[in-house]
């Protein structure tokens, strides 16, 4: 979860680089309004990665979310 759409690009571009994702697994972004807020101004952001077989480190990528003020969710 990121605080704007700046952020979930650069963050998008760098995680496949970071974790060494290959193209089926390249993240998509996907615009996180919040409640009863039309507003892009007040929007979030999700870099959405699937991690099926679970590979990822959870750890690392709340810390990698982090450099772009963002946070890890998990479904």
């Amino acid at each position: 979860m990121l605080p704007d759409r700046d952020a979930a690009e650069e963050a998008a571009e760098g995680v496949v680089s970071r974790f060494g994702l290959v193209e089926a697994e390249h993240p998509h972004l996907v615009r996180d309004a919040l409640a009863g807020e039309d507003d892009a101004e007040d929007a979030q952001w999700l870099v959405v990665v699937e991690d099926p077989s679970g590979r990822l480190d959870a750890a690392a990528l709340d810390e990698f979310a982090m450099e772009y003020e963002g946070w890890l969710e998990r479904p």
